[in-house]
């Protein structure tokens, strides 16, 4: 009986660590989805480039290894589009993102965000 227990709480606390990882992954993405919408719009692109632009960030995203590396990339293409947005104002933007991210994840995901999660106790 003890090890069924031990053996619930284990996969419990799996499926946690799932669920925030995957979170986090979602969080982010949209975090540089945005930054790349916010960049685009800057920038003066239509929608549709728009749009190509904050696919590009989001693979950039993915790609760098810091903040501050995907945060460079931006300043360049603003830098290249004949804008002169300092780092800190992108890092402030970054921060800013994070927090509307998470909201729109958590609103849109309130739940376990597949069928292989389980909520913690049940």
């Amino acid at each position: 009986m003890a090890e069924d227990a031990f053996d619930s709480r284990r996969e419990s606390r799996e499926a946690k660590y799932k669920l925030d990882e995957e979170r986090r992954f979602k969080t982010r993405a949209r975090r540089d989805r945005l930054l790349g919408l916010w960049a685009a719009e800057r920038m003066g692109l239509g929608a549709e480039d728009a749009q190509a632009y904050a696919r590009e960030i989001v693979m950039a995203g993915m790609e760098a290894a810091t903040d501050e590396a995907l945060v460079a990339k931006v300043r360049e293409d603003l830098d290249r589009a004949g804008l002169a947005i300092r780092e800190a104002v992108l890092l402030e933007q970054l921060a800013r993102l994070q927090g509307v991210a998470q909201e729109q994840i958590d609103r849109e995901f309130p739940h376990a965000l597949d069928n292989d999660h389980r909520r913690v106790g049940d």
